[in-house]
């Protein structure tokens, strides 16, 4: 039996034909002039549905079973997926989720009137098993002496019963039963509310959240469980700055943001890094090329990070400056930059969204530009961007409708779309990352 009943005055189960796709990768079917957004439907589909929610513009489906189903579904893989809200579009193939992507963006930017010059081809890379970093959610549920690890149900606070992940790199993903017979195995099960996974090339690291002091016997079952399954283990008590290492004494994860490349970037597990690093090296790569970065160029990276594109920039050119909102990530890029014995850059520790001209930087020309901002985009910024008299800016958007609002404000200002095109950075979702890349007229 369901732990949830049913909500009242939902509308029963009834079919509907599938229009088009949503920018969120849910069918869009019309009932009575109202549209429906329909979860795991195609375009072409006839479905039968049930209404999750209903509001005043519009409601919110889930497939209950394919009636007529379009030639472009496929099996998902995930046995989790009708449940999991991770992914979206596994019932999609790969190539027609690219199609899908790239047409979204293009169309968005022809919606707003802001024309593309060219479109890039979307990067592509492992469809499956991609994933090195990601937060597990953890629920000992008491009733059933079960324990919960993975990702929560669409829609809902509810975690996922699943024992596998087929996005996650396949020494955590194909794990999840284990991490949960772990969890039922400690005293403190109950306690625990997360594992944090971060991976590079060579190490695996799991951070324990725990909400009370861990006895000696949890810590050595935890200990135990990552010499056996070959996991650097960290434990969290409080906030990101109470991490401690538990096994081994000394840990440390880079990532390498180029190919064959000799820069390596420390970074924490708390960290925001790209999770899917073969799409960064490529994306990163792409932006290279297209920046064309000459040996006098003074550039600006905006949203720097770690230095994922700065490094790899100061490499290139006479001088990158740096403008990051997090203190501690500037001072990890500025320890990259010193231990890369790369002395062309410098960093600063700005709030983007209340940007202050008045900053020495602000006031500097710069001949290229790079920005790779939060989902939020970078509004405030790219309304002063004519201010540094660039002559090309790579826009790096994780979020379409952000990067539509800031292309227009920055094409106001005497810049053409020259290209745009999407990365296949999240394969089997609906996120959306993609370059675009501004000249001036």
């Amino acid at each position: 039996m369901s732990r949830r009943r049913r909500r009242p005055n939902l509308p029963a189960a009834f079919e509907v034909d599938i229009e088009a796709l949503s920018h969120e990768g849910r069918g869009i079917a019309r009932v009575d002039g109202k549209t429906v957004f329909v979860f795991g439907a195609l375009p072409g589909e006839r479905v039968l549905i049930q209404v999750q929610k209903v509001g005043k513009s519009f409601d919110e489906a889930t497939t209950l079973e394919i009636i007529e189903a379009s030639a472009q579904r496929i099996q998902p893989k995930c046995a989790a997926f009708a449940i999991c809200g991770g992914c979206s579009l596994q019932h999609l193939s790969n190539d027609d989720q690219i199609i899908f992507k790239q047409d979204s963006v293009v169309g968005m930017m022809a919606h707003a009137a802001i024309p593309v010059g060219e479109v890039i081809p979307a990067l592509r890379g492992q469809h499956w098993g991609y994933r090195r970093k990601a937060r597990l959610g953890v629920k000992y549920v008491r009733k059933k002496e079960k324990a919960l690890v993975g990702f929560r149900e669409r829609n809902s606070s509810f975690l996922a019963d699943m024992s596998r992940c087929e996005v996650l790199i396949p020494e955590v993903g194909h794990k999840l039963e284990l991490f949960a017979q772990l969890i039922e195995s400690l005293q403190a099960r109950e306690q625990i509310p997360q594992i944090e996974v971060a991976a590079d090339a060579d190490n695996i690291q799991l951070v324990f959240r725990h909400l009370q002091t861990l006895c000696e016997a949890d810590i050595d079952l935890i200990l135990e469980f990552g010499k056996h399954h070959g996991f650097n283990i960290q434990l969290q008590p409080a906030g990101p700055d109470s991490v401690v290492n538990l096994y081994p004494p000394q840990q440390a994860l880079y990532f390498n943001p180029l190919q064959d490349s000799d820069i390596r970037i420390a970074f924490n597990a708390l960290d925001f890094v790209q999770v899917n690093s073969e799409l960064n090296q490529k994306m990163v790569a792409q932006a290279l090329h297209y920046l064309d970065l000459q040996a006098d160029d003074n550039v600006l990276d905006l949203f720097c990070g770690l230095g994922n594109f700065t490094l790899p920039m100061a490499q290139r050119c006479a001088k990158v400056t740096g403008i990051e909102g997090d203190n501690a990530m500037v001072e990890r890029a500025e320890q990259s930059a010193r231990a890369l014995q790369i002395n062309n850059s410098e960093y600063h520790a700005v709030d983007l969204s209340r940007p202050d001209s008045d900053h020495a930087w602000m006031k500097k020309r710069y001949d290229k530009i790079l920005l790779d901002p939060p989902r939020s985009g970078a509004q405030e910024i790219a309304s002063q961007i004519k201010r540094f008299k660039a002559c090309r800016i790579i826009y790096v958007s994780c979020q379409p409708s952000s990067l539509v609002r800031d292309a227009a404000i920055i094409c106001a200002q005497g810049y053409r779309l020259s290209h745009l095109g999407v990365m296949d950075m999240f394969p089997q979702t609906a996120h959306v990352e993609s370059m675009a890349v501004f000249e001036c007229k």
